[in-house]
Parts: C-alpha cells; sequence; structure tokens
C-alpha cells in the first residue's frame, strides 16, 4: 500500500484546521511530456520547497515534483513549533559527537530558525508567526532533567532565551494538573505550517522554479543525467534531490532502511473564547516531556490545536478525534466532552537515534529525511543545505551527513514490527508514569 494515497483523497489536502483556515494556492499542472533541468527536486514539503527556491534564486533550472499536493505532507500537517537546536538535546550530542560538533550544530540549529523566521519576512508570508515554546514535565524526574538543561544550555551555549519554570510559574502559562513545571524557550516559535508551506511554494515559484503536483515519481534511473519518471512524463536532470520523508516508499532503499514513517495525530476544538484562559493564558506552544509526546498551542481564532497518539501502520484509525481526546482529556480533564470540530492525522519520518539522515546517494543525487518531529525548522535548512550541495558548496550538507544514522534493524523490512514494539513499551511507560 502507498502511504501518499492510504488515507487521503488524490490532489486534496485533508480536512484539517489548516486546510480550512490557509490562503489558497491554485493548483500546479501534472507533469506531462519530456523536459530537462539542471535539478529535479522530488517533493514538495518544506525541504523540497526551500531547496527549490533556493537553487531558482542562484539561477539554477530547477523542476519540483510532487505527488499530490504541495505541503501536502507532515509540512502542511503538523503541530507548527519551531524548536530551538536539533530534535536531540545538546548534552547527548556532546556524548555523540563530542563538544566541538555538538557546539557546530547548535549554531546550525540556530540558523535554521532564524531562516525560517526570515523566509517569513523576505516573502511577506502570512503564517501566525508567534514566540515562545515551553516544555513541561509531568514527573519530578523529568523537571530536574528540564532544568539542568536550561543551565546547561544557558552556561555552556550562551543561550539566554530559556528559563526554568517552577510549577507556579508554569500554572501562569499553561494550568494543567498534570504538570509539575518545565522550561519555556522564547527564542522558540510556532505559526501556521500549511500557510508557511504554500508561502515557500508562491516564493519558489516567483523565483522561476518549475512545479509539478499530482506528479508521482515512479522511477529515478541514475545517470548523466539522471532520469525521473512519472506517470505522463519524464525530468532529465544533471542532478536529483529526495526530499520525500515520511513518503519516500520505495525510491531508495539505503534511506529507506534508515529512516521509518510513523503517524502522528491533532485536533482542533470548537473556539474556545476566553475560556482559552483556563488552558493557555499565554500564547505559547506547548510540548510535554513524554515519549509520546503530547503538543498543543492557541490557534489565531482561539481554538485549542492539540496533537498527540501515534500509529505504526498505513492506516490512520477511523476515529482520530477519540484517541487524541484521550491524551487531552489527561492533561485538561476539564475539556474531556470539548467539541471537537477538525481531526486529522499526517505521516513524519523517524530514525533510529532521531537525527536527521542527510546522505548523498550518487554523485548527483541527494538526500534529507528523518526529521523526527523537529522538521519545521530542520527540514527548511536541510533544504538550502541541499541547494548548497548541488552547486558545489558543501560544507554544512557535510557536517549533517556526518551524523551518525544507524539503520532500523532488519532494514526497511523488520523496522515496522519492531518499532511498534519499541514504542508501545514507552507508551506503557508513560501511562505508569515510570
Amino acid at each position: 500500500m502507498n502511504l501518499l494515497y492510504a488515507n487521503d483523497k488524490t490532489g486534496e489536502y485533508p480536512a484539517s484546521w489548516y486546510a480550512a483556515t490557509a490562503t489558497p494556492l491554485p493548483p500546479f499542472a501534472p507533469l506531462k511530456g519530456s523536459v530537462k533541468a539542471d535539478v529535479c527536486v522530488i517533493g514538495g514539503g518544506y525541504t523540497g520547497l526551500s531547496a527549490a527556491l533556493h537553487l531558482a534564486q542562484k539561477g539554477r533550472k530547477v523542476v519540483l515534483i510532487e505527488a499530490q499536493r504541495v505541503g501536502f505532507g507532515a509540512s502542511g500537517r503538523n503541530g507548527g513549533q519551531l524548536g530551538s537546536g536539533q530534535r536531540v538535546e545538546q548534552d547527548r550530542l556532546e556524548k555523540m559527537v563530542g563538544p566541538e560538533r555538538a557546539r557546530i550544530l547548535w549554531q546550525m540549529g540556530e540558523e535554521a530558525k532564524a531562516l525560517v523566521k526570515g523566509l517569513i519576512v523576505e516573502h511577506d508570508i502570512d503564517c501566525h508567526l508567534k514566540p515562545g515554546v515551553a516544555w513541561t514535565a509531568s514527573k519530578e524526574s523529568d523537571l530536574r532533567h528540564l532544568h539542568e538543561y536550561a543551565e546547561h544550555l544557558q552556561n555552556h551555549y550562551g543561550y539566554d532565551q530559556v528559563t526554568a519554570l517552577d510549577h507556579a510559574a508554569l500554572q501562569e502559562i499553561c494550568p494543567s494538573p498534570d504538570y509539575r513545571g518545565g522550561v519555556l524557550d522564547m527564542g522558540a516559535a510556532h505559526l501556521h505550517p500549511l500557510n508557511f508551506a504554500l508561502g515557500l511554494a508562491r516564493a519558489a515559484d516567483a523565483a522561476g522554479a518549475v512545479i509539478h503536483e499530482r506528479s508521482e515519481a515512479l522511477q529515478i534511473i541514475p545517470g548523466s543525467p539522471s532520469r525521473i519518471r512519472t506517470a505522463e512524463g519524464e525530468i532529465g536532470a544533471d542532478q536529483v534531490i529526495l526530499a520525500c520523508n515520511g513518503y519516500l516508499g520505495a525510491l531508495n532503499r539505503q534511506v529507506a532502511s534508515r529512516v521509518m514513517p510513523i503517524n502522528n495525530f491533532i485536533i482542533a476544538t470548537a473556539p474556545l473564547g476566553s475560556a482559552i484562559d483556563k488552558v493557555l493564558p499565554r500564547d505559547v506552544a506547548i510540548a510535554d516531556s513524554r515519549f509520546v509526546v503530547n503538543y498543543f498551542r492557541r490557534s489565531h481564532d482561539n481554538r485549542l490545536l492539540f496533537g498527540g497518539g501515534e500509529s505504526y501502520g498505513y492506516r490512520f484509525p477511523r476515529d482520530i478525534a477519540a484517541k487524541v481526546r484521550k491524551p487531552m482529556s489527561e492533561i485538561f480533564p476539564h475539556l474531556k466532552d470539548l467539541q471537537i470540530d477538525y481531526a486529522w492525522g499526517g505521516t513524519l519520518a523517524i530514525t533510529m537515534n532521531r537525527t536527521p539522515v542527510l546522505a548523498r546517494l550518487a554523485p548527483n543525487i541527494l538526500s534529507a529525511s528523518g526529521y523526527s518531529g523537529h522538521g519545521l525548522g530542520t527540514a527548511t535548512h536541510a533544504g538550502r543545505l541541499l541547494a548548497e550541495a548541488a552547486v558545489g558548496q558543501s560544507d554544512g550538507f557535510d557536517v549533517m551527513a556526518a551524523l551518525p544514522g544507524p539503520a532500523f534493524p532488519g532494514g526497511a523490512a523488520l523496522r515496522n514490527p519492531l518499532l511498534v514494539l519499541a514504542m508501545s513499551w514507552y507508551g506503557l511507560r508513560d501511562r505508569l508514569g515510570i
């Protein structure tokens, strides 16, 4: 079964609050016939759109193909949180790659945030960008870790945007009976993710990139040039960029062995009006310390956008609202019967150690994926790194490509059942409070 079509209608965005409130972008025509390009970008999410934009700005002839609509996948469905650093915390990165490389990776994470914010300003993207993301703890051990980590960032990285919150301080931001405290990162931010993706598409189109929607890449034939085949056309390209993330499918087994698609779910409640102050008095986003993370924020029309729950097969559950209502009710018991107006799922991609996978698959084929829930900034930044590498400036790409990225045990064939076992165990730990 193909994840591109397992849960969605061809050529349509899911029935999400994001799609309902997005600034519409007229469809791009499917690819028909044979065309030539300097670079073919496969995938119209943050990675591919950023790569196409930056390459077009460098004067390259770029053709981007997207199987569905631009921003159709995780880029248009996620929690909208723009986090600091990398997905892996700095203290763990220091042990993984050493302090010097960890410091470079921190700076690259800061570049990613600055890139997103800069693109929004440069291209006048209306995506309701707001500062502030708080990480919360339900256990004392998690709270100690968050406070120690905030101190670590302040002392070792000079990062002064993060503040430790005790129980009382957190209650002023998020009055949930479940949370004991946390940290607030005002250098992080949150936004409307689909509008950001559509803004990138408009910018790439204006810069001269050619975009084709409803044009699934069916085959890549390596060579010089490489050939990329779709149902109705073919692209001959000097270079190819794979930007498919959780929707890679069988296009490349080397990447598929290191990147695992999983599903995550979000709901949008009915507008809360002034009652939003009993949920989020301050307009910051929240992510908690559970292994299966709950994340939420206010919408610009005062709904609660709440994400929680995962699945690991092709199909989304029949009742997404019920699946997400359960964790929402644990965090906010008074909302257990609240009307839910929208419920949707999306497919992201994780890696074994939660570091992204950037790889040179052939001399003229590059790939980036596996952002593990930290993709808003990292994927956009990866797109720029791919564009730079495609024109011979590969320093940043090489730093990310050197990150250790083990394959899942058993490769692509066994990654799913083994992951289900592992996630089930950690989910049980969350429920038991271990």
